[in-house]
């Protein structure tokens, strides 16, 4: 974000609701930095409809996984709000917050709280026990909370709220722990009878059978709450596919920290292999590309600028 389209806290928490009421897609991407905020915020495909990134997500997994953490509920919550705060700074995309089970109903009402007075746009919370294991995970157990204890905390989390625009997501943790559709549609009516503003229906199955059949039944029974969609391993569908049966919102969730992870790797090899890092240089970036992006250049544009009327 430059120093021109810096954004208040209470225009951008308004930004997804505004996108949202649109009725178009919302394509949204991890960031859990402030460069790869920028890089994000940045970003444009090369098609006719110039697609670019509506907002940012902070994962709960790659926050961790970027401080050398498991994503098991460890990173401290005031650690979340610093970075959560980094990623403001660097982009005025709508942030949309992976709240993970958000521990306690009080913990929750803090999280919300502290959440909407950043100007965060959206906490999505999974209807997991806390605390939880990664959804991804091929090993681990995953404990579903009882659907009215976790309503009631939704409800809480609501009631704090002093602004309009902020959205509590309920995130549908069904399919992962091995239910069936019906559970996830039963679970959704609960939570938004319980206030959830809408819903986010996770799968780790290879194809998105299971995730379609939950958009076609959600929107067969009326609910017209929006659908956030995360497809990380059913990824040969398309998000205007998505869409088209009922998505709201689609979120590339951990792409930018494992590219980063696999830069990473291959340059430290490199270095070491060659024992020089000319053979790395093309698999960087240019130094004066980091001076751009960060705005480096931009600020010695300024200077220039400040000296020359003084």
């Amino acid at each position: 974000m430059t120093m021109a389209n810096r954004i208040l806290p209470e225009k951008r928490r308004a930004k997804l609701k505004e996108l949202l009421s649109e009725r178009r897609l919302v394509r949204a991407i991890e960031a859990h930095s402030g460069l790869s905020a920028l890089i994000s915020s940045e970003a444009a495909g090369n098609g006719h409809d110039s697609r670019h990134f509506d907002a940012l997500w902070v994962s709960s997994l790659t926050s961790s996984a970027a401080r050398g953490l498991p994503d098991m509920e460890l990173y401290a919550l005031e650690r979340r709000l610093e970075l959560i705060d980094e990623i403001l700074g660097a982009s005025d995309k709508p942030l949309i917050v992976d709240g993970d089970t958000g521990g306690d109903a009080n913990a929750f009402e803090y999280l919300c709280a502290r959440l909407e007075s950043a100007g965060v746009s959206a906490v999505v919370v999974e209807d997991k026990q806390h605390p939880k294991r990664n959804s991804l995970s091929l090993t681990s157990s995953h404990v579903l909370e009882e659907p009215e204890t976790f309503g009631r905390k939704l409800y809480r989390g609501r009631k704090v709220l002093l602004s309009p625009d902020f959205r509590v997501f309920a995130r549908l943790e069904s399919l992962i722990a091995g239910e069936t559709v019906e559970d996830a549609l039963l679970r959704a009516r609960i939570y938004v009878d319980h206030g959830a503003h809408g819903v986010m229906i996770h799968s780790k199955e290879r194809e998105p059978t299971s995730v379609l059949r939950f958009l076609d039944r959600f929107r067969e029974q009326g609910f017209t709450q929006p659908v956030i969609c995360v497809p990380t391993t059913y990824n040969n569908v398309r998000a205007e596919e998505l869409h088209a049966r009922g998505a709201n919102i689609v979120i590339h969730a951990n792409h930018l920290l494992r590219a980063a992870h696999f830069a990473m790797r291959q340059v430290c090899r490199s270095l070491l292999e060659n024992d020089r890092s000319m053979e790395a240089d093309n698999m960087i970036t240019p130094v004066s590309e980091i001076f751009r992006e960060v705005g480096y250049d931009a600020a010695l544009a300024r200077d220039a600028a400040r000296d020359s009327v003084s």
